[in-house]
């Protein structure tokens, strides 16, 4: 697939977080409980929910198995050679400074890659790079669920059948439980702008 393709559907996705324009997370006053912490214009309406996934342990899991509390969501793969392992990186050095504010939370590593990404080698991945960080992977179909559920995009790059790239959209989701999807970070965002929104989030949903 060529990289003009690749960006526009990667312009898409951004266009589908960023156009919504009702947040439907209300506290029972009717008011959007989470708008001092809401840093862009985005709605949990359509984003998110339930998926069945694989652990890097080999159980069968689902979303609220998983996300237990305030967790970052990304979607990538272990062979990616350069952007997902700085996002995963990322996201675990926000995950230190939350603990360093009193913050619980946690992050998944969600493979669009399945074909090589078995529990195993989610395991090891996750292992190096946070011990908080759970990795998901699955049948192509429970991945490509998950992927659509996050309106998150992947595409299979031709060529070399074992060392084949896959183009993706990079965000990285916050996830509450019990309330679903609220807030998406773009690569450029930083592990204490992170930090200090998930934290936000987290106190206004206590």
């Amino acid at each position: 697939m060529n990289k003009i393709y690749a960006t526009t559907a990667i312009g898409l996705v951004v266009a589908m977080l960023a156009g919504t324009a009702a947040f439907v997370v209300m506290n029972r006053g009717g008011e959007d409980q989470f708008a001092s912490c809401r840093s862009s214009a985005v709605a949990g309406g359509d984003i998110g929910g339930a998926f069945e996934l694989v652990s890097e342990t080999g159980e069968t899991v689902t979303n609220a198995d998983v996300i237990t509390k305030p967790t970052l969501v990304y979607f990538g793969y272990t062979f990616c050679p350069d952007v997902c392992p700085l996002d995963a990186a990322r996201n675990a050095e926000a995950l230190d400074l939350l603990e360093e504010r009193g913050v619980d939370a946690s992050a998944l590593f969600i493979s669009i890659d399945p074909e090589r990404d078995t529990p195993e080698v989610m395991a090891e991945y996750t292992d190096v790079m946070h011990p908080r960080m759970i990795g998901l992977t699955g049948t192509p179909e429970q991945v490509k669920a998950a992927s659509q559920a996050y309106k998150t995009y992947y595409q299979k790059q031709p060529g070399d059948p074992e060392y084949y790239l896959v183009d993706h959209s990079t965000f990285t989701y916050l996830v509450l439980p019990e309330v679903g999807f609220a807030e998406f970070f773009r690569r450029e965002t930083t592990p204490e702008e992170i930090a200090e929104t998930v934290a936000c989030y987290a106190t206004a949903s206590s």
